[in-house]
Parts: C-alpha cells; sequence; structure tokens
C-alpha cells in the first residue's frame, strides 16, 4: 500500500495516462490534476463551468491510454442552463495543459445535484464510451427511454454519435443513446475479461446493486409517483422482464461506489473478482462472480478498512488497483498484493 498523494478534495476519480502519470478530478474544486513522483500540479481548472451542487461536480473521468485524450463528466451551468455532460479534451505532450476541449454529449438531467451519476467506461476495443447517468432524484426519468437519466449510455468516444449497435440507434429521438435503463445512480462501471460490462448502483437505504448489464435491459427502477424511495430497486410489476441484480447489499446501506476487475496471477484467490468501493462501509469488497455471473462469494481485506470512505477504485497497468478517499481531506492509494 502507497499514498501517491495527499490533501485533495473529493477526488472523484483517478485513471493512469501514458507514461505513468495519474489523472485525477476534484469533484468540487473542478480540477484535473495530474500526479506524478509525488507531485500534483494542475491539468486544467474547469471551475468557471463546472456545476457543483450535492453530488453533482466534477466526477468521472476516462484516459486514453495510448492518445493524449482525457474525457471528463461534470455538471454544467456555461450555458445558463444546469445540466450534466462529457467534454472530450486534448493534452498537449508534456500534460501540463489542455489544448482543446469540446463537449461530447449533453443534457443529462438536473435537480438539486442530487443523483448525478457520473460514471465513464471506455471499452477495452473499440470506439466505445460507456456513461453511467443518475436519475437527478426524478421519478419519472429511469423509465423514460427519451431522458438520459438512469441510464447507461453508450457512444463513439470521439463522435459522440449513438453507436450504430445500440439497441435504439435508429430512433431520431434521445434513446438512440441508450444501452441500459432503469438505473438509479450508477456509480461504476468495469468491463470483465470476457467483454462483458458490470455496472455498480446505490439503493435507497438498501439493495446496493451490482449488475451485469444486457444491451437494452431494464433494470426496474421506477420510484413513482413523485420520487418513492420506498420501492424495490427492481419493480418486477413492470411491463416486459426486469434484470435482477447479481448482487445486492439487502437491507444493509454500503453505498458502492467504484469498481474494477482484479487482473493478474499476483493477487492469488482475489484475480478475477470485481474490487467494490464503498462510502458508507468504508472498505474494499471483493466480490467473486462464475463464468455465468452468478455471485459466490465477497472478501473485505481488513487492511483496506483503515482510510475511511473509499471512492473511485480503477486498474494500474501492471495490475496494481489505484484508490481514491472521500473523507475531505483525501488521498490516492496504489493497492498491491502482499
Amino acid at each position: 500500500m502507497r499514498i501517491l498523494a495527499r490533501g485533495l478534495d473529493k477526488p472523484w476519480d483517478v485513471q493512469q495516462a501514458p507514461g505513468g502519470r495519474l489523472v485525477v478530478s476534484e469533484r468540487n474544486k473542478a480540477l484535473i490534476s495530474v500526479v506524478r513522483d509525488g507531485e500534483v500540479r494542475t491539468l486544467a481548472d474547469m471551475s468557471n463551468q463546472v456545476w457543483v451542487s450535492g453530488e453533482t461536480g466534477l466526477m468521472s473521468l476516462a484516459v486514453d491510454r495510448k492518445r493524449r485524450v482525457v474525457w471528463a463528466c461534470h455538471g454544467d451551468d456555461s450555458t445558463g442552463t444546469e445540466d450534466v455532460r462529457v467534454t472530450r479534451m486534448q493534452v498537449d505532450r508534456s500534460w501540463t495543459l489542455v489544448q482543446s476541449a469540446r463537449t461530447l454529449i449533453a443534457g443529462f438531467p438536473t435537480s438539486t445535484g442530487r443523483h448525478g451519476g457520473c460514471r465513464l467506461l471506455l471499452a477495452r476495443s473499440g470506439p466505445d464510451l460507456y456513461i453511467g447517468t443518475g436519475d437527478a432524484a426524478i421519478g419519472t426519468n429511469p423509465q423514460d427511454l427519451d431522458s438520459l437519466g438512469g441510464k447507461v449510455l453508450r457512444v463513439h468516444r470521439d463522435s459522440g454519435t449513438a453507436m450504430r449497435d445500440n439497441p435504439w440507434a435508429s430512433a431520431p429521438t434521445e434513446r438512440r443513446f441508450v444501452w441500459t435503463y432503469g438505473h438509479r445512480n450508477v456509480q461504476g462501471l468495469a468491463q470483465r475479461a470476457d467483454g462483458s460490462v458490470w455496472s455498480v448502483e446505490h439503493g435507497p437505504t438498501v439493495d446496493d446493486e451490482v449488475n451485469r448489464l444486457v444491451p437494452g435491459g431494464n433494470y426496474g427502477w421506477n420510484p413513482v409517483p413523485g420520487y418513492e424511495e420506498s420501492v424495490p430497486m427492481t419493480d418486477d410489476s413492470l411491463p416486459g422482464h426486469q434484470m435482477d441484480a447479481q448482487w445486492s447489499s439487502g437491507d444493509s446501506t454500503r453505498a458502492t461506489s467504484g469498481a474494477a476487475w482484479v487482473e493478474g496471477s499476483q493477487w492469488g484467490s482475489l484475480e478475477g473478482t470485481l474490487a467494490v468501493a464503498a462510502l458508507e462501509d468504508e472498505q474494499m469488497m471483493f466480490l467473486r462472480f462464475d463464468r455465468r455471473g452468478r455471485f459466490v462469494s465477497i472478501l473485505t481485506p481488513p487492511a483496506l478498512t483503515k482510510f475511511g470512505r473509499l471512492r473511485s477504485v480503477t486498474s494500474a497497468r501492471n495490475g496494481d488497483l489505484l484508490v481514491t478517499t472521500d473523507n475531505g481531506t483525501d488521498q490516492v492509494l496504489r493497492v498491491s498484493p502482499r
């Protein structure tokens, strides 16, 4: 276990960039920073455009490991109307400044800043960018295919256009971007070695979830009328078929957040598990699923219960895990197997 950076303010995400450097987002300060050799320096100050309210601010990042391109998902009020959107940025050779930036996709709904999402995932191969969004605490959003809230979206990472094999790709409306729907507040996305994409989601006071995503799948969150949070996370009374969670916390609230599949034989028995950060439980959970995606077991190492709330977990190139804390004065950790 190594501490790579200290003194950060709610670092929402950490990603490894070319050359071994790390890129970190700070939610409330709206800063994107580069961490290298213990030094933290600002790459982009987005505070003049990022809308910060409640759970919304500068959230997830995606970093191309071959090109100098960074994507950021964030609240935005630069046009005078708040929304959540994804910005694509080209970075200079020395990773000291952003050369150009443009909006990739916008219009994710907002309300008070609650349930802003927003997790990004670059596919292992191909141009796909997956975007997990929150429902903005508006009850109709998750089941409304033409709302971008409460969804996992799938777009081309460079153009922002809907992928041609999306379930509703030919639609003239917003549903062309939708990959899955019926979500509450997607906090984590991770792609397994077999190519399957999995999401991690906040439940209300119960039933935090890990889901295996199936194109066009409805994951059943339907908190209407109003925003009625006593309904089940998966409402089987809805028309059609609803997708059940692969794992659920049940009656407890763990506030599951970022996730990454653990890769490399150096991890021993933890190889192939899904590492899930937990905010409320202040721990890292290693969840094992079989080849069909059925839950097998859970392990929570005591060594990872000493850092308070854990927000994000991603994979470094050598298989180590990169972790951010969420305690107010925060750290970036590098976790290696013993």
